[in-house]
């Protein structure tokens, strides 16, 4: 009896531990989930020529425009330089193309071929979708962004900034920015190619008066003050002012009042229109 009963128990607990077993190997975390995502968007992203060169070269060359359009300006009255204009501007180039665009064609296209439908019936969770197919994007811009600070720190000789948290935080708050706004474009996008036409107002409006091309200080007063609430210019203002070192913290406060407003109503709006499937 006590052999027969030995046996069942023993039974019994080797099959709780390999259910048991069975239970842990077949959970994922959200890291693994959003890296596995990350993975296989990077190699679709790789096979996309025309936004891998949307999201490498144009933030590149976008910059030397800019300078041409600086011989024009008076720029020590104001006191700016060449280098505290195209860095910042530079910066603004590569949220837009290597994040914003690019992201508004991949959400798309990722939503007419039906992957992110079926990547909802797993274990994925919506923001983990979202989040994770926006990490290469995020990763080539945010490169972009750290490689043409050094660059024209050294290349302009505009020095180290006085006020690198400031940088920082601009770069951190217009990557949220662009990610959670290049999904609500998606969301009235339907197809790839017309992405490209609803992007555009966004990036018309950031490139003019967002203080990239031309800075917020060299326009009038009333112009510059509602120039100052684009959903941009929070990140442009931020940069800028850790080289220049004049910003005040009432204006470095406003500025990232005004880009965690423009955030909330971003992520408000992915909430109620974006769509999963394709748009019929």
């Amino acid at each position: 009896m006590s052999t027969t009963a030995g046996t069942k128990t023993g039974t019994a607990t080797g099959t709780g531990s390999g259910a048991a077993s069975g239970a842990t190997a077949g959970t994922t975390t959200v890291k693994s989930r959003m890296t596995a995502l990350a993975r296989a968007e990077l190699t679709l992203l790789g096979r996309s020529r025309a936004t891998l060169v949307t999201a490498l070269l144009v933030p590149l060359l976008m910059p030397l425009t800019v300078q041409s359009a600086t011989k024009e300006m008076d720029l020590e009255k104001v006191g700016l330089s060449l280098g505290t204009v195209l860095l910042p501007a530079a910066v603004g180039f590569s949220l837009l193309f290597a994040i914003y665009t690019a992201l508004t064609s991949i959400y798309v296209v990722r939503r007419e071929e039906l992957v992110l439908k079926r990547l909802r019936t797993g274990e994925l969770r919506d923001p983990e979708i979202l989040v994770g197919a926006a990490l290469p994007a995020v990763g080539i811009g945010l490169a972009q962004c750290v490689l043409v600070s050094i660059g024209s720190t050294v290349l302009l000789d505009i020095g180290a900034p006085p006020a690198p948290q400031l940088a920082v935080l601009g770069v951190l708050l217009g990557i949220v920015m662009c990610v959670a706004l290049a999904a609500v474009t998606a969301g009235f996008s339907r197809t790839a190619e017309s992405a490209q036409v609803t992007s555009l107002p966004f990036m018309f409006v950031s490139v003019l008066g967002s203080g990239m091309t031309i800075p917020l200080e060299v326009l009038p007063d009333r112009v510059a003050a509602v120039c100052e609430l684009l959903p941009l210019s929070p990140a442009i203002t931020l940069v800028r002012g850790a080289w220049t070192g004049d910003l005040t913290a009432y204006e470095a406060l406003g500025a990232v009042a005004t880009a965690l407003a423009w955030t909330v109503l971003a992520v408000f709006a992915v909430r109620r229109w974006f769509r999963w499937e394709p748009r019929r």
